[in-house]
């Protein structure tokens, strides 16, 4: 399976970061029909075809995901979505 792996710089504090993952999650699941959930500093996500998490790291957020094959179409347009809303949330790395 093709997989998504994205690393982006932030400076924000740990519960500022918690709470611009989660609204990045909302948005990216309101377009992509996502369920998600945080275990700890791990934000899980899945749907038929995708499942992946969002850890927070200290100064980093780091996406990864593995897409099936119909959405593996789609990974250039999952990943732009994907770091235009980190940039949105957490500025330019």
């Amino acid at each position: 399976m093709p997989s998504i792996d994205i690393r982006h710089k932030h400076k924000k504090a740990t519960k500022e970061a918690k709470q611009a993952v989660t609204d990045v999650a909302r948005e990216i699941s309101q377009k992509f029909d996502l369920t998600y959930g945080w275990d700890g500093d791990v934000l899980h996500f899945e749907r038929s075809g995708v499942s992946g998490k969002i850890a927070l790291e200290k100064g980093l957020v780091h996406v990864t995901a593995e897409l099936g094959f119909l959405l593996s179409m789609l990974k250039p347009t999952v990943e732009k979505e994907i770091e235009k809303r980190l940039v949105e949330h957490f500025g330019a790395a």
